[in-house]
């Protein structure tokens, strides 16, 4: 496409296009410049689809390695999406201390309410897989936390990885990414984030699920040009 007049200078405009408060972030890193804000925004609006695009890749491979490792060791009397004895839907309580004293909490009470969303959404005739395809990275992520180590990594989730992966090591780079997901899925400011540490997590991880997804992923990634070309 071509243009028959330059794009307009940066004026009020952008202020008001973006809000008091987001532009200021950006004419702050540009050093009050309204130019290179300007620059810096397309910028991180590029680095943000990239970003994405990488994450949307691990977020695939996560979903579909764990759904593999859960279908091949649960064993229940229902799918491990319906059964109400499955690790991800049984009651799993913990003790929380807070400055209000100690509290029960169920672990398990966001991914039932993600699944039984999912199902609900799609009906009850809907395949398995219709309904995984639905759940976000926001479930995934916790699937691998401490609380779940004893109901789900060590009989179930561990078979997503090579032999002697501890969940830890995968747990908080997974929980990282998250962050970075939801952070660019809301287009905020990336300026500093450590989006080539959080990237490094991502093929780290990938490359436990896949030696060859993870150099796929890094092979067409544009993060790393990227960030080379921040104004």
């Amino acid at each position: 496409m071509t243009h028959a007049s330059p794009a307009p200078a940066p004026g009020p405009w952008v202020e008001n296009w973006l809000s008091p408060a987001r532009h200021a972030i950006y004419l702050t890193a540009a050093g009050g410049d309204p130019a290179r804000a300007l620059a810096l925004y397309e910028w991180n609006t590029s680095l943000t689809c990239a970003v994405l695009r990488d994450l949307s890749h691990f977020e695939i491979a996560l979903r579909n390695a764990y759904a593999a490792a859960l279908d091949a060791t649960w064993n229940g009397n229902g799918h491990w999406l319906e059964d109400p004895a499955s690790p991800l839907r049984a009651p799993l309580i913990r003790v929380k201390k807070g400055s209000r004293g100690t509290r029960r909490v169920d672990m398990n009470d966001k991914t039932r309410k993600a699944i039984d969303s999912a199902r609900t959404r799609y009906g009850r005739s809907a395949p398995p897989g219709k309904v995984i395809a639905e759940l976000s990275l926001g479930m995934w992520r916790y699937l691998s936390t401490s609380a779940h180590e004893k109901t789900l990594w060590v009989p179930h989730l561990h078979h997503a990885f090579p032999p002697g992966t501890n969940r830890a090591t995968v747990d908080q780079p997974i929980g990282d990414l998250h962050e970075l997901r939801n952070r660019a899925a809301h287009w905020e400011p990336l300026l500093n984030v450590p989006v080539a540490v959080r990237m490094k997590d991502l093929l780290t991880v990938a490359g436990l699920l896949g030696p060859d997804l993870a150099a796929y992923i890094q092979h067409s990634s544009r993060v790393d040009a990227l960030l080379t070309q921040r104004p």
